[in-house]
C-alpha cells in the first residue's frame, strides 16, 4: 500500500486528512461514529475569547452542489474549552489536535492564542482571519494584508507552536495576503475559508438567511479553492493546507499536486459524517489507480510537468 503519512510544520500525520474547523465540532461528537485517531487530526470549532450564541436563524440554506452558512463563530468560549471540552475530547482523541481561533480584534486574537497555546493536546493554532475588525470599521482582517499581518505579528510574540493563517478567498490577490501572513513569521497557509453568498426565498421576496449573507461552501467551490492554492503554493515557501469542496480522494490528490501539504474536509462532513473516514479509505485505491506510492512525493508535483 502507498504511504499516506505527510509532515505538517514538524508534527507528523498518518495521512493528510483533516476534518475542516465548524464541520466537525470538538470532535468527540464525530467519535460516537467511529475512531477519529484514524483522521490525519481535526481543526476544532471556531474559539473566541467571550461566549457567543452567534447569529440569528435560519443560518443555514441549502444550495446546488453546496450550502450557505452564517452560524456566526457559536462557540462557548476559550476559558470553556480550555477547561471542558479539551478534557472531553482527551478521552477519545490521541493525537495533537489543531485549534482554529477567532477574533475581533488583534488584542482577541493575542489572548485566545495565549489561552491555547498552553494547552497540551494542541498542535497547531490556525488562525481565521476572516473576521470583521471591529475597531477597524468592520472590515475583516482577512481582506487587507497589513491587517493580517498585525494578527499574525501579534498571535506570533505569544506562541512557539506552529501558526497556521487560514484565509479568505473575497479577496483582490490571494497571494498578496499570504505573503504578508508568511512575513510576520505564518509557518503555514490555509485556504480556502468560504466565498461570501447568499439565496432569497421567492414565496417571501426575502433573503433565506437571517444575516442576508453567509459563506458559501461545497462541492460547487472546489475549482476556485484549487486555484487558490495553486497561486499560494507559488506565492510562498511555507507549507499550503487546501480546502474549500473537498469531498472525494480524488480531490485531496488533486489539492496536493496543486501545492497543498494537507487537505481540510469541510461541508462534507455535514452531509455525511463518515465522509473524512471514507476518503481516508479510499485514497490508497486512488494512489494505486494514479501510479503514487507517497502522497508526499507529489505535494506541488503539477507544477514540475
Amino acid at each position: 500500500m502507498g504511504k499516506l503519512n505527510v509532515n505538517l510544520c514538524g508534527i507528523p500525520l498518518d495521512n493528510p486528512v483533516i476534518p475542516a474547523s465548524g464541520t466537525f465540532g470538538y470532535g468527540y461528537e464525530f467519535a460516537e461514529w467511529y475512531d477519529i485517531n484514524r483522521l490525519g487530526t481535526f481543526s476544532f470549532k471556531g474559539t473566541t475569547r467571550e461566549p457567543r450564541f452567534g447569529n440569528p436563524t435560519p443560518r443555514i440554506a441549502e444550495c446546488e452542489s453546496g450550502m450557505l452558512n452564517a452560524v456566526g463563530l457559536q462557540n462557548p468560549g476559550v476559558r470553556a474549552v480550555i477547561e471542558e471540552e479539551l478534557p472531553r475530547l482527551q478521552a477519545c482523541f490521541h493525537k495533537p489536535v489543531m485549534a482554529n481561533i477567532s477574533g475581533f480584534s488583534v488584542e482577541e486574537y493575542r489572548e485566545v492564542a495565549q489561552a491555547l497555546s498552553e494547552c497540551e493536546q494542541v498542535g497547531w493554532l490556525e488562525v481565521n482571519i476572516s473576521c470583521p475588525n471591529v475597531h477597524g470599521g468592520g472590515m475583516a482582517f482577512g481582506t487587507s494584508p497589513k491587517a493580517a499581518g498585525e494578527v499574525v505579528r501579534a498571535v506570533r510574540a505569544v506562541t512557539k507552536k506552529p501558526l497556521i493563517v487560514k484565509l479568505s478567498p473575497n479577496v483582490t490577490s490571494i497571494q498578496d495576503m499570504a505573503k504578508a501572513c508568511e512575513a510576520e513569521g505564518a509557518d503555514a497557509i490555509s485556504l480556502i475559508n468560504t466565498l461570501l453568498g447568499m439565496r432569497i426565498d421567492l414565496k417571501r421576496k426575502a433573503p433565506v438567511l437571517a444575516n442576508t449573507m453567509g459563506g458559501f461552501s461545497g462541492p460547487a467551490v472546489f475549482p476556485v479553492a484549487l486555484r487558490m492554492v495553486w497561486q499560494v503554493y507559488d506565492a510562498v515557501k511555507v507549507p499550503v493546507i487546501g480546502m474549500g469542496g473537498v469531498s472525494t480522494a480524488e480531490d485531496v490528490v488533486e489539492m496536493m499536486l496543486a501545492g497543498a501539504t494537507a487537505v481540510e474536509v469541510g461541508a462534507a462532513n455535514l452531509v455525511n459524517p463518515y465522509a473524512s473516514l471514507e476518503i481516508i479509505e479510499h485514497l490508497p485505491e486512488v494512489m494505486e489507480r494514479c501510479g503514487i506510492e507517497s502522497l508526499e512525493d507529489i505535494i506541488g508535483g503539477a507544477h514540475r510537468t
